[in-house]
């Protein structure tokens, strides 16, 4: 089966600000996205976990996008504009998708 080169990006912030990223990814052209629940982790200020609390204003989303490499700055730039302020982490790995018609 033929596979194409594309980048899968992923960025974890605070479940507030899920609205805001999403509104600006999409500004930036990105047109397909997945928004998962975090459910705990561990960073610098140590682990933490979503349980016991009573909303989700507390947690923390995980946005997926896969996008094609050239439209990958434009998405980078879009989404450290909201992340830079706020607890967040983004990362690019490379990746293979079939049907890259939709990326």
């Amino acid at each position: 089966m033929q596979t194409n080169d594309a980048k899968r990006v992923e960025i974890i912030i605070e479940a507030p600000l899920e609205g805001r990223l999403l509104d600006t990814i999409s500004q930036a052209g990105v047109t397909g996205f997945t928004v998962l629940p975090v459910l705990g982790g561990s960073g610098r200020s140590g682990r933490w976990s979503r349980e016991g609390q009573v909303s989700a204003a507390g947690g923390m989303v995980a946005v997926v996008c896969i996008v094609r490499p050239e439209r990958v700055d434009r998405l980078l730039e879009a989404a450290f504009a909201v992340v830079e302020r706020h607890i967040g982490v983004v990362s690019v790995t490379d990746c293979q998708v079939v049907r890259a018609e939709r990326f």
